[in-house]
């Protein structure tokens, strides 16, 4: 492994086994529990887990037919329903119990792989496996998440993953201010996330309308919140009335900023 490889596969262990620890104290309420992600309940959040790792093994994939569910909005969340409806009937310790068999096997896995080798990204891009362990570890942790504001456990926020999740997103900002909130040339919006971890970022719109970090000492506008309130918003897990966010500056670019943050497909 390469230092990249070995740190996202770091990331990716810690936050599984993080997440099995915290199915060890679930109780039959508790799996059955709806989370931000809609249509999935706890268990289902364990069943996603363990059905993209056995992919990644290469495992014969379940031979289910998915019924048209009013949370499948294109095909490639039809794909990622089909190991989550597969495993509705099964009790919830038994699937976390599939997660930790196939966590050892792809950590025994992971050391035989090429990290340089290209693979596609989620995020349709090529890129390296070490590329793509970085989203395995923020999707993980992303769930992981889910599960323990479902279940009234928090935790673990401050994961390496964690550091995934906002090396990933945070470089949808530029887009999210520029393009999707249509912030003129010449504004900037400042991001204060208080953790920790802790991120302060500024995106600045060129003469082009293009966005990307700035350094601006003045921003035209600010939003401030904690580092859970960016990662639900980030991810598409709730809306802007549903977080607490102080802004100054230009309320109007702000409220057009939190109605763009979803970055998740």
């Amino acid at each position: 492994m390469n230092e990249q490889m070995r740190a996202n596969t770091a990331a990716f262990e810690q936050t599984v086994r993080s997440a099995l620890a915290l199915a060890g104290t679930l109780g039959d309420a508790d799996w059955a529990r709806p989370t931000d992600c809609p249509g999935w309940t706890v268990k289902d959040q364990f069943a996603h887990l363990a059905g993209v790792e056995r992919d990644l093994l290469g495992d014969p994939g379940p031979e289910v037919e998915v019924p048209e569910l009013d949370h499948i909005r294109n095909d490639f969340g039809r794909y990622l329903e089909i190991a989550v409806h597969a495993r509705r009937p099964v009790p919830g310790p038994d699937v976390a119990a599939e997660l930790a068999d196939v966590l050892e096997r792809r950590l025994a896995q992971l050391p035989t792989l090429d990290p340089d080798r290209v693979v596609m990204c989620p995020d349709g891009k090529e890129g390296p496996y070490s590329r793509l362990m970085k989203f395995r570890a923020m999707d993980c942790w992303t769930h992981e998440q889910d599960v323990r504001r479902a279940a009234g456990r928090p935790g673990n926020l401050d994961a390496p993953a964690a550091r995934c999740f906002w090396e990933l997103l945070s470089r949808g900002l530029p887009l999210v201010v520029a393009r999707r909130a249509k912030a003129a040339p010449g504004e900037s919006v400042a991001f204060a996330i208080a953790g920790p971890p802790d991120f302060h970022v500024t995106v600045g719109v060129d003469a082009n309308g293009r966005g990307h970090l700035s350094e601006a000492a003045a921003p035209t506008a600010e939003l401030a919140m904690d580092w859970e309130t960016y990662v639900r918003l980030t991810a598409g897990r709730c809306t802007p009335g549903d977080a607490v966010v102080g802004t100054t500056g230009d309320r109007a670019l702000s409220g057009r900023v939190l109605a763009a943050m979803a970055i998740t497909p």
